[in-house]
């Protein structure tokens, strides 16, 4: 999920500037602050890790169940297979070949579908920290304001993000630069190592 805040973060940010620039006339007045953090501080960011994690548990699960089925008709198409009819051989090659395609087709809509999740449960947390930054800046008189990220020295008062954190609703006092848990696993990476392997068994003497 941190790659995906990052991305977003700089879109938002290339956006934020202009605008807060652009609408004032006040003299220069630069603010800094870093939207990864103020994000980090908000009830948000531990249910959007909550959340993705529980999607990430099912598509793995599912994935798992999927797999298991196809070892199990695997093992037992080598142990029987030298004494099928070559016509049931053969069609139960296909039906594992099929599940085999199925699996790795699961496995690239998983890792799809838990992206976009993680861009459901992202995007509107960020527009509301962009907004919150934007009425700090303007009640404050700020023309710019960048981030903290970028920042080579600055004085102290230019940090706006306990304001925008107050503005959130989230008592700066109380911050910490804490991580949240990691980010939900890619059920793409998550699943067992190897991939399904046909096998074709020995043909019947």
């Amino acid at each position: 999920m941190m790659n995906k805040i990052k991305t977003l973060v700089v879109a938002f940010l290339l956006i934020g500037f202009t605008s807060v620039a652009q609408t004032s006339n006040q003299p220069i007045k630069i603010g800094y602050t870093n939207v990864e953090y103020i994000l980090l501080q908000l009830p948000e960011s531990r249910q959007i890790e909550s959340e993705l994690k529980t999607h990430s548990t099912q598509l793995e699960n599912q994935l798992k169940a999927k797999y298991s089925e196809y070892e199990t008709k695997l093992a037992a198409l080598e142990k029987g297979g030298p004494t099928m009819d070559k016509v049931v051989r053969d069609d139960k090659e296909r039906e594992l070949m099929n599940m085999q395609n199925s699996i790795q087709e699961f496995q690239r809509n998983a890792q799809a579908s838990l992206q976009q999740k993680e861009k459901s449960l992202v995007d509107p947390v960020i527009t509301k920290i962009d907004q919150a930054i934007k009425d700090v800046a303007k009640e404050n008189g700020y023309t710019w304001v960048i981030s903290n990220q970028a920042l080579l020295s600055g004085p102290e008062d230019g940090d706006i993000s306990p304001l925008v954190l107050r503005k959130l609703g989230v008592d700066p006092s109380k911050a910490t630069a804490e991580q949240p848990a990691p980010a939900a696993t890619n059920p793409n990476t998550t699943t067992p190592a190897k991939a399904p392997v046909k096998t074709t068994p020995a043909k019947k003497k």
